[in-house]
């Protein structure tokens, strides 16, 4: 294995018996990518919003019921759930994602998504899979595909789930409400992949332990006493108390958490007033919390309580004017892969494609609603892992350069569907047969 720039994630040495994949794995993937090619694009040029994956979801469970799963749909809305029975052995749940973003797409792509579609606002959004969930179904249905046609060479059951509303934090919160874990087998282990925009197509990164953060989104009312602007001493002015609420807020993580402990508290938003002239009665602010322990993350909700309610007191305010802090209901817990599970599967994933293409990669910040899939009692081990979906000379050049290359998220990011979709249904493979036998 080699390891990414900066990576924090470290690995004690392990050693296990490998488990061989059928050696024409890599042909039968190869004859089947001019099919998972197609269904690639088409997935990318008709993206849905979270929780309208409706089309797509039909798409998926048509996908699984001709690779022979049994299949159930409308799980947690729109989720599907393919089962496939073969012998005694363990249960293996893989996961993707189907929803897309409120973002309008611009990469000049032939097969460019042109959906538009009306967002929670009421308002008319370009509609694009920046974030690389075709790319997840796509590989998703082929190791489906895979796994089917392999049924002498293992034994155990697949649980194949395609998730709605990952975007939102919310479908595979749904989907284990609606029984995932009750009504269908429940799995020894849990899988799923993401692309990376940082990451050559061919290659693949893991990071044991904490891999993505908890994420909490706050919004903050500050209230006041408004008045005339050119009368200040008549009033308790909400912008600038809230103004000291924000540069106390960033002694939270500097000065209260524990250096070692990562934390990231962004004042995002801010909206206050209509008139220069007039000190209005509040200011609404929103943030953001990323943390990877749940102490630190209930450390900060509390913290941003005291902080607001001493400011409040500080300017006059009487107790029943404080801040109302407000914690969405968007909660997306931090993502822990299993470090005994990310041992067993790089193994695999160096046989499968040489361990100079399987990196150590760096924990992130960002979110992925996967991590509730282990969160359940008793825990199921889980494991996301990082596949590559950048144009390799392209990234070298972007290296050279200095230059930048477009993010998830970014309405020009593009992934190289070749070799990304064969890599992904490799390594997705490898990693069960590794798993079930």
């Amino acid at each position: 294995m080699k390891f990414a720039p900066l990576a924090l994630c470290l690995l004690p040495f392990l050693v296990f018996s490998q488990k061989e994949i059928p050696a024409d794995l890599k042909s039968g993937i190869d004859s089947d990518f001019p099919y998972l090619h197609d269904l690639y694009l088409h997935c990318h040029a008709n993206p849905e919003l979270s929780f309208h994956e409706y089309n797509t979801s039909a798409r998926m469970a048509g996908e699984l019921r001709k690779a022979g799963f049994e299949v159930t749909e409308k799980v947690g809305g729109n989720g599907v759930v393919g089962v496939l029975k073969n012998g005694e052995g363990p249960t293996i749940l893989v996961r993707a994602d189907m929803d897309a973003l409120p973002i309008a797409e611009e990469t000049g792509l032939p097969y460019s998504s042109a959906v538009k579609a009306t967002d929670e606002s009421g308002n008319t959004v370009g509609v694009m899979h920046a974030c690389g969930h075709d790319v997840h179904m796509t590989v998703w249905t082929g190791a489906a595909r895979a796994m089917a046609s392999q049924r002498a060479t293992w034994k155990g059951t697949l649980v194949f789930i395609a998730q709605p509303a990952e975007e939102s934090s919310g479908g595979a919160k749904a989907m284990l409400k609606e029984g995932l874990y009750e009504r269908f087998p429940r799995p020894d282990y849990a899988l799923a992949l993401h692309v990376n925009a940082n990451l050559p197509a061919g290659q693949v990164g893991i990071c044991p332990g904490y891999s993505m953060a908890n994420v909490d989104m706050v919004n903050i009312t500050v209230y006041g006493k408004g008045g005339h602007g050119a009368m200040p001493h008549q009033t308790i002015d909400p912008v600038v108390l809230s103004a000291r609420i924000i540069l106390a807020l960033q002694t939270i993580v500097s000065r209260e958490l524990p250096p070692s402990e990562p934390a990231v508290l962004t004042v995002g938003a801010i909206h206050g007033g209509a008139k220069g002239n007039v000190i209005p009665e509040e200011v609404k602010m929103e943030l953001t919390l990323r943390s990877y322990s749940d102490e630190v993350r209930e450390a900060m909700i509390e913290k941003i309580t005291r902080i607001c309610n001493g400011e409040a007191m500080s300017a006059g305010l009487p107790e029943n004017m404080y801040p109302k802090i407000v914690v969405r209901d968007e909660y997306t817990p931090a993502l822990y892969n299993d470090p005994a599970l990310a041992g067993r599967v790089e193994k695999a994933f160096e046989k499968a494609i040489g361990d100079e293409n399987v990196l150590e990669v760096p924990a992130a910040m960002v979110g992925e609603d996967f991590g509730r899939y282990g969160r359940t009692e008793p825990k199921v081990p889980i494991l996301l892992f990082w596949l590559g979906s950048v144009d390799p000379v392209k990234l070298a050049a972007a290296r050279d350069s200095g230059a930048g290359l477009p993010s998830l998220h970014s309405s020009k990011y593009a992934p190289l569907p070749e070799p990304t979709i064969k890599t992904g249904v490799l390594t997705m493979c490898s990693a069960l047969f590794e798993l079930l036998n």
